[in-house]
């Protein structure tokens, strides 16, 4: 019988390296409490065939009323950071205009519980559930949705941004632009190239707009957080290394060289140049705003191959090594590649945030998410020997929660939610996790607030 490895302990890490967990509001609070909105996410599940058994987040994990249960959990975790998100549509159910007291009243009593607790509070303004009112008004194809964006912005941060330890506009871009609106995966569920280039260049406009109007609040520690994932060739051809660097700057490139470098890869230009919104190019100085760190989310990698047809040209390949339960690579080393990638050719001595990281996988005894974990961790050691400035790492998820088009099957969660009772009950992974980050002797338990 092959032994479990062993999580690093925090002593592994340097002096005040930060650990944590991370979550979001619509695939956890419960969406139909508390006055929210209708978001773009309950009408693509309404429709037939976009989630696996048409699941949506009405309910979730009901962590609308359970926070302090949840928040518990985090601290007992013995978690220094706990990254969360805000719902635009329960701030303000109409995207714009009169916000709901109900949602800042709920911001405000989570924000104030994890202080309670000790942790530090890491918010998302953006994960993905779009008001439906905008949604209706052309979404992120818009040319209005940066001003939008800067409206909720003010609306949530005046709120609670004077006690968050750090804040970033938009999570994952990719996933909002194109797995959104070319792939057409995620809502609105759209596979239209000049909508991808437009949601794309929006995105990142709205997070500079976004960083401007929190630096005239005085909020600190403000960051980007970007979904970072390898695109190996499938072979040593030519054609599919020339595959591989299209999906790099459709995947990666797209959104570091705009926030960092001020420009958007050849590759990427090569295809959307004539689709982009007109006077892009003279948006960068907004979107290159200055950011406090960055934040990096990993998980896999693909292998591509060149395919015929129009651009981009490539198609997946099989992957090569062992997998996820939803078919992910396990490919650590991608993470210590990705890390030291982001420091050289992008961010420089910024501090960098691994801000999600882990699998899909059942059961309490979930021993193939500590492998993982180890493995990851060990990666992440690796990037930080190297003298590449990584300052926190946060496990995605605490809690098995909705995911997305994959509905509620893929489990990421540290906690095992039974989404009959909504009873929460710890994985084998989590108590691992509680007892590497232990301090001052404790194995478990929450930390004094």
């Amino acid at each position: 019988m092959t032994s479990m490895p062993a999580l690093p302990p925090r002593s592994a890490f340097p002096q005040g390296f930060l650990f944590g967990t991370a979550t979001s509001a619509y695939q956890i609070e419960g969406h139909r409490f508390g006055g929210a909105g209708r978001t773009h996410w309950d009408s693509f599940a309404a429709t037939p065939g976009n989630v696996a058994g048409a699941e949506d987040g009405a309910l979730a994990c009901d962590h609308y009323h359970r926070w302090a249960e949840d928040l518990d959990l985090v601290a007992a975790l013995n978690a220094d950071v706990y990254r969360f998100s805000t719902s635009w549509a329960r701030v303000m159910p109409e995207g714009t205009g009169p916000v709901n007291p109900q949602g800042l009243d709920f911001y405000d009593r989570l924000v104030d519980g994890m202080l309670a607790r000790g942790l530090k509070p890491a918010v998302t303004l953006y994960h993905w559930e779009l008001p439906q009112a905008l949604a209706d008004r052309g979404g992120w194809r818009n040319a209005d949705m940066p001003d939008w964006f800067a409206e909720f912005t003010q609306a949530v941060m005046a709120r609670i941004g004077d006690r968050v330890w750090s804040a970033a506009p938009v999570n994952e871009p990719w996933c909002v632009a194109w797995l959104s609106h070319f792939e057409g995966h995620h809502a609105p569920g759209l596979r239209d190239i000049r909508a991808a280039a437009r949601a794309m260049h929006h995105v990142l406009l709205a997070h500079g707009r976004s960083i401007g109007v929190m630096r005239d609040l005085g909020i600190k520690n403000l960051g980007a957080v970007v979904n970072l994932e390898g695109a190996t060739p499938a072979s040593d051809t030519a054609e599919d290394h020339a595959a591989a660097d299209r999906r790099d700057a459709i995947y990666n490139r797209a959104f570091l060289e705009p926030l960092f470098l001020g420009r958007y890869p050849e590759a990427l230009l090569e295809g959307i140049a004539s689709h982009l919104p007109d006077g892009w190019q003279d948006d960068f100085d907004t979107i290159r705003a200055p950011v406090d760190w960055i934040g990096v989310n990993y998980y896999t990698r693909r292998r591509i191959a060149a395919a015929p047809g129009a651009w981009p040209g490539y198609a997946e390949a099989p992957p090569r090594g062992p997998c996820t339960g939803i078919g992910w690579e396990i490919h650590p080393e991608g993470l210590t590649d990705f890390l030291r990638r982001v420091a050289r050719d992008y961010s420089g001595d910024l501090p960098i945030l691994v801000t999600e990281n882990g699998m899909a996988g059942d059961g309490l005894t979930d021993s193939a998410r500590i492998t993982y974990l180890a493995a990851h961790l060990q990666a992440l050691r690796t990037a930080i020997a190297e003298g590449v400035p990584v300052t926190g790492y946060f496990v995605w998820s605490l809690m098995d929660n909705y995911e997305w088009a994959l509905g509620y099957a893929a489990r990421f969660g540290l906690v095992h939610v039974d989404f009959e009772s909504l009873a929460r009950h710890p994985k084998a992974s989590y108590q691992a996790l509680a007892r590497a980050w232990a301090r001052d002797g404790l194995a478990n338990g929450p930390k004094a607030p």
